[in-house]
């Protein structure tokens, strides 16, 4: 069976409440913009029936999938396990509050067709885009931690944690190997190792709306984030990504082959 063109990683905890709603908006854009595309939705070892409505969607849906953590392990656990499960060509991921509408990968999806290894949503490039803005007190947390992180990391980016970012398949499958943070704090990680890789990442605007059921705590989860941050910080210096990429060595090995559609194949034995 051909790998699909397009892979969508949904990492989710608890969301019982909205997870519904994400697959019916996620499968219908898919089915309008006729994406070859396959969804995944990982499960962090939620206890609200969210793979239970995930598993009765699966009955109607054959490229929707169910991967289950063994108990809960973090967001980052999740979007790893799920990146490198993925068959797409492209392998994206996106939260389930669909923060930014699904119709938006086409920006990220345009970023790596004009060359890009990798492409993150942003919310701070166009404010214009911004929906639904945050209240001023996450505005301010938020770009306080961005900027820290653009300090600390050497990071150019404006926005480091929007959760919604497209990854062309070899380039997932190496970055999401070496990534060690396992919560909040691994979208500094992937992208800092994604440069240190030498990977072309674009920074792109999208269309944005806050969510006011988020679960991040700004104060308890920002502590934890500039803790993960110091070890990639420490990782680094002590020559750990180094030591982890020499190791990998010729990573094209560790990259499923792609399987060529029948049209393609046809087309060339013509």
């Amino acid at each position: 069976m051909a790998h699909p063109q397009l892979s969508i990683v949904i990492p989710a905890y608890n969301e019982g409440a909205r997870i519904e709603g994400a697959l019916e908006r996620v499968l219908f854009c898919i089915a309008a913009r006729g994406w070859d595309a396959e969804v995944l939705v990982v499960d962090d070892g939620s206890t609200d029936g969210t793979a239970a409505i995930v598993h009765r969607w699966m009955l109607d849906n054959p490229r929707l999938h169910l991967i289950q953590n063994p108990g809960n392990k973090g967001k980052g656990y999740s979007v790893r396990n799920g990146m490198l499960q993925a068959a797409g060509e492209i392998v994206m991921f996106t939260d389930a509050d669909l923060s930014a509408p699904m119709e938006e990968a086409e920006r990220l999806i345009a970023a790596l067709a004009d060359g890009a290894d990798v492409a993150i949503g942003s919310r701070w490039m166009d404010r214009t885009r911004q929906t639904i803005h945050q209240p001023l007190y996450r505005q301010f947390f938020g770009r306080c931690f961005n900027w820290i992180t653009r300090i600390v990391m050497g990071l150019p980016f404006k926005d480091t944690q929007c959760g919604f970012k497209a990854f062309r398949r070899a380039a997932a499958q190496t970055i999401f190997r070496l990534q060690t943070i396992e919560r909040w704090g691994f979208d500094p990680e992937i992208l800092f190792i994604a440069r240190k890789l030498k990977y072309v990442v674009r920074e792109v605007p999208v269309t944005w709306g806050h969510d006011e059921r988020s679960r991040m705590s700004y104060l308890k989860d920002g502590i934890k984030m500039l803790e993960d941050m110091a070890k990639i910080r420490a990782n680094s210096v002590a020559g750990r990504y180094d030591e982890a990429i020499a190791a990998m060595k010729d990573t094209s090995s560790m990259v499923t082959p792609q399987v060529e559609h029948v049209t393609k194949v046809s087309a060339e034995l013509r």
